[in-house]
């Protein structure tokens, strides 16, 4: 077996924790530790709640290590800790006794709505990078830069109809992809 350290990828050291290697384990917590706290923080403005999050998001990871079925751990980490977040919201807004209706509302709505944003943009990132390099740069002209259709195939040379059938093409695939995202977003919104 190959030996497990700092530059090793999240898939290989997620192998040896889930054959039982503490130490590939502390690897994984410092990679993400920092980064899932300063999230939790960012959204709570709560030290100790933040750190109780990514302590048992962890905690978690450990006591389900031989169940889990990850593949790729630094999505499923952070989604993980953006539920438990997500949870932390709510039942800090089902205790919080405001005098006015609207500004519990809007506190809550407004953290939720920076959650489910940033979500959303790290889902929407994800896909895209999965998209075929010409696919993703033709979406990305049409989305970001607001090119049309015609001035993209003028500036890659390409034909119309191209441009147009890449553009389906990578809203198909998004489509499909962020559906599940979508639902459980719905589903947590009616609750």
């Amino acid at each position: 077996m190959n030996m497990i350290d700092a530059n090793s990828a999240d898939a290989d050291i997620w192998l040896a924790v889930r054959n039982e290697d503490k130490t590939a384990f502390n690897l994984l917590f410092s990679r993400y530790w920092g980064r899932l706290y300063n999230t939790a923080l960012s959204l709570l403005r709560d030290n100790e709640a933040s750190e109780e999050i990514v302590h048992d998001v962890f905690l978690n990871i450990w006591l389900k290590r031989n169940t889990l079925e990850i593949e790729d751990f630094k999505n499923y980490i952070i989604s993980a800790t953006r539920y438990h977040i997500y949870r932390e919201l709510k039942a800090k807004k089902a205790t919080q006794e405001l005098p006015a209706e609207y500004n519990e509302s809007f506190t809550f709505n407004y953290a939720e709505e920076k959650l489910s944003e940033q979500t959303l943009r790290e889902q929407l990132s994800f896909y895209l990078g999965a998209l075929p390099k010409r696919c993703k740069e033709i979406f990305l002209l049409s989305r970001q830069e607001n090119l049309s259709n015609q001035e993209i195939a003028d500036r890659l040379n390409i034909s119309k109809r191209s441009v147009e059938n890449q553009i389906t093409h990578a809203l198909q695939y998004l489509r499909v992809n962020l559906k599940n995202f979508f639902l459980l977003l719905i589903l947590l919104h009616m609750k």
